[in-house]
């Protein structure tokens, strides 16, 4: 059967057979498909795209083939508005846990409390961030020597969120920390000194 060209703008999106399956069909499994691949890789925003394929597909199956050349125009404003509502939805719900938030850039990674759950050393190592998001496991790397697993750390320098650098936090004396050293040990001190006043 010869088709002109020009005539296949006509057809109806759900006619158009792709080895022996609709474009609806098409769209909405690739929408699952991309659903699931989000499960398996999260933060991609696949799911994003899926939800909106998927939709796009369902609205393939409702959409009656006598529209002709409105039938993917309806299928094109379903895609955008189910994208935007989609994306907004995903920025905005924390998945990972009420209350805990995302990170948001690597930078809120510095300062950050976790636990090693790999050996950490100055080449390899991993650690779960207590406050890390949907998935708190990072790679890390030691400050200096070698960090065992179970042992409480602290994220010295985010490295753009691929890579920590930690240190433990025994070890993770800063200004304020030493400050806090002198006035303990001034305390014993200066109440041995009143109560011989007294």
């Amino acid at each position: 059967m010869n088709v002109p060209v020009g005539s296949l703008a006509l057809v109806p999106v759900q006619l158009e057979p792709l080895f022996g399956t609709t474009i609806s069909a098409v769209l909405f499994l690739a929408g699952a498909a991309l659903i699931v691949a989000e499960a398996f890789a999260p933060g991609t925003h696949f799911f994003v795209l899926g939800v909106a394929l998927l939709v796009a597909g369902l609205v393939g199956f409702l959409v009656p083939p006598s529209l002709g050349l409105l039938a993917p125009l309806i299928l094109a404003v379903a895609v955008l508005a189910t994208t935007a509502v989609t994306l907004w939805g995903y920025r905005k719900i924390d998945f990972s846990a009420p209350g805990r938030g995302q990170s948001l850039s690597s930078s809120s990674l510095q300062g950050q409390f976790g636990t090693v759950t790999e050996r950490v050393t100055e080449s390899a190592g991993q650690v779960k961030l207590d406050d890390g998001g949907f998935n708190p496991y990072y790679e890390a790397r030691s400050v200096s020597g070698t960090i065992e697993a179970g042992t409480e750390v602290l994220v010295v320098d985010p490295g753009g969120g691929n890579v920590l650098k930690v240190e433990a936090t025994a070890t993770s004396d800063d200004d304020i920390d030493r400050a806090l050293e002198r006035d303990r040990e001034e305390s014993p001190a200066e109440a041995d000194a009143e109560s011989e006043h007294a």
